[in-house]
C-alpha cells in the first residue's frame, strides 16, 4: 500500500521520523488534545483524559510497544504508535495516540505512519492490530478501512477508554 498519489503535499517535504522522545511528551500532549476538541471530544474515557497522555515516553518503555513522530524541519506533526494493551492477548497490539495537526492531514503523512506501525507490530510478533476510535473521526475511520480493518461489534481488552464507540481489528 501506498499513500495515494493525488496527496503529494506534506510527504513532498523532507519528513523526518524518530522514535519519541521525553522532551515531545509536552507537545505530543497538546496535539492530542487540542485534536480530539476540535471534533468535539475532548470528554471523559478517551486519550483527552487518560494521564498517560502527559508522560507518552514512560508508557512507550513498556515491552513490545513503539511510539513514532514525524517531523518536518523543527515542526512536531504528530506521532502513531503500538501499544500491547491491557486485556488483549499476547498476539494483538493496538495501534494508539495517532494524531496529527491539521497542517498535516489529508496528505499522506498517517498512511506513511500506519505503514509503519503495522511493520514495527510484525517485528514485536504481533498477529493482528486492534483500533478504538469514534465516529466523530470519520476519515481516520476511511483510511483505517483502506488498509483493510474491519469493524467489530464491541471493544477488546481493558483500555480504559470508554468513550470510544467504534472498534476494528486488522490481520496482520
Amino acid at each position: 500500500m501506498t499513500p495515494r498519489q493525488e496527496d503529494p503535499g506534506i510527504l513532498s517535504h523532507r519528513i523526518r521520523f524518530q522514535p519519541l522522545r521525553p522532551a515531545d511528551n509536552a507537545a505530543m500532549a497538546k496535539i492530542i488534545r487540542t485534536s480530539l476538541a476540535e471534533f468535539g471530544l475532548a470528554k471523559a474515557g478517551t486519550v483527552y483524559t487518560d494521564p498517560t497522555t502527559d508522560d507518552l515516553y514512560r508508557l512507550f518503555l513498556t515491552p513490545r510497544s513503539y511510539y513514532m513522530t514525524a517531523w518536518d524541519n523543527v515542526q512536531l506533526l504528530g506521532g502513531a504508535g503500538i501499544f500491547p494493551s491491557p486485556g488483549l492477548p499476547p498476539d494483538i497490539c493496538e495501534l494508539v495516540k495517532m494524531y496529527l495537526i491539521p497542517s498535516a492531514r489529508s496528505k499522506g503523512l498517517g498512511w506513511t505512519m500506519i505503514q509503519a506501525c503495522l511493520q514495527q507490530a510484525r517485528q514485536h510478533g504481533y498477529r493482528q492490530v486492534y483500533i478504538e476510535t469514534m465516529p466523530a473521526l470519520k476519515r481516520a475511520i476511511a483510511v483505517y478501512q483502506r488498509f483493510g480493518f474491519r469493524h467489530l461489534e464491541g471493544p477488546m481488552g481493558n483500555t480504559g477508554h470508554f468513550g470510544c464507540e467504534v472498534w476494528m481489528i486488522l490481520d496482520l
